[in-house]
């Protein structure tokens, strides 16, 4: 699938074609013929980025930057092979993923140990390794010029140590990575879009993430644009629901810290029953077997972060 948003300002998001269709997105930042993608799904996105360029009748030389918001593998997945056919590229990483970046050998292992490397190489295939000359590091408050653009970099703790947020000046627009949550374009009811926190392993720090939010939020955005999926405003309801749910899910996992073997699952349970919840008082009508479907992956990995965080917790 082609999913294809254009905003009008520059900004245009498409379909990474990872895993499901309207998962997630790569935007493509314009500005008097230079490109700067943000973030990159996997190796499979390469034909629907080569494909948005022609449709914005430009070229591989057209692109300047591809920003990374943060190294987890849907968002990064695919740098090394942008990379390698975008000649004029460079990558834009937080300081610590630049590393990982040039050598991902590490970071690869890592992810195997978790879903198993057949799952790795048959999800996001060969991880390549991007020559260090090209990776710019981008520490707090760094600013790339995209044809006089301005793209701010901020960073933004609480789902990993390695993720930016990037603030396009033009348009008062933020790439939030996941930084400002989950909004899947399904559980949209009449326009208005739900979302919810993502509180993956193996870095989530929930008070880490809520300064994150409140600084994002003191930009005054018009609009939010995350990887999963897209634009949404009427940001600063968004982000009290975001803040609000961030604190039920903490709480939630905090009353099973101590329930034995059967934590993980009893923490996921009841993630899921709490947002089935909301999605219902939001209004959304979709069965709720469709919803666990289209969340499952979502709950199972918010419930092992939220245990990994529960273990790093003081006696």
């Amino acid at each position: 699938m082609f999913d294809w948003r254009d905003y009008g300002n520059g900004i245009v998001a498409f379909d990474a074609g990872y895993v499901r269709p309207i998962l997630a997105a790569i935007h493509m930042v314009i500005e008097n013929g230079r490109v700067a993608f943000v973030d990159t799904g996997s190796n499979d996105a390469l034909p629907n980025a080569l494909a948005a360029l022609k449709k914005s009748g430009l070229d591989v030389a057209a692109v300047d930057y591809v920003f990374l918001t943060h190294i987890h593998l849907d968002h990064a997945g695919g740098a090394g092979r942008m990379m390698a056919t975008f000649p004029n590229a460079r990558l834009v990483v937080h300081p610590r993923g630049a590393r990982h970046m040039a050598e991902p050998s590490k970071l690869v292992a890592g992810v195997s140990a978790v879903y198993g490397s057949e799952y790795v190489a048959r999800v996001y295939g060969e991880i390549l390794p991007i020559p260090a000359e090209r990776i710019l590091e981008a520490p707090d408050g760094t600013v790339i010029s995209l044809a006089g653009r301005e793209l701010l970099c901020l960073d933004t703790p609480g789902h990993a140590r390695h993720h930016i947020c990037i603030v396009d000046k033009k348009t008062g627009g933020i790439f939030t990575g996941d930084m400002f949550g989950l909004s899947y374009r399904e559980l949209d009811v009449d326009g208005r879009p739900f979302i919810f926190p993502t509180t993956t392993p193996t870095q989530f720090e929930p008070q880490e993430m809520r300064q994150s939010i409140l600084r994002l939020l003191s930009f005054n955005p018009e609009a939010m644009y995350l990887t999963h999926y897209s634009r949404v405003q009427n940001v600063h309801h968004l982000g009290e629901d975001l803040l609000r749910r961030l604190d039920v899910m903490v709480n939630l996992a905090l009353a099973e810290k101590d329930s034995g073997v059967d934590r993980h699952q009893r923490i996921k349970q009841s993630q899921s029953d709490y947002l089935l919840g909301e999605i219902r008082a939001h209004g959304c009508q979709l069965d709720e077997s469709l919803v666990i479907e289209l969340l499952e992956t979502d709950l199972e990995l918010n419930a092992q972060g939220l245990g990994v965080w529960l273990d790093a917790q003081k006696p």
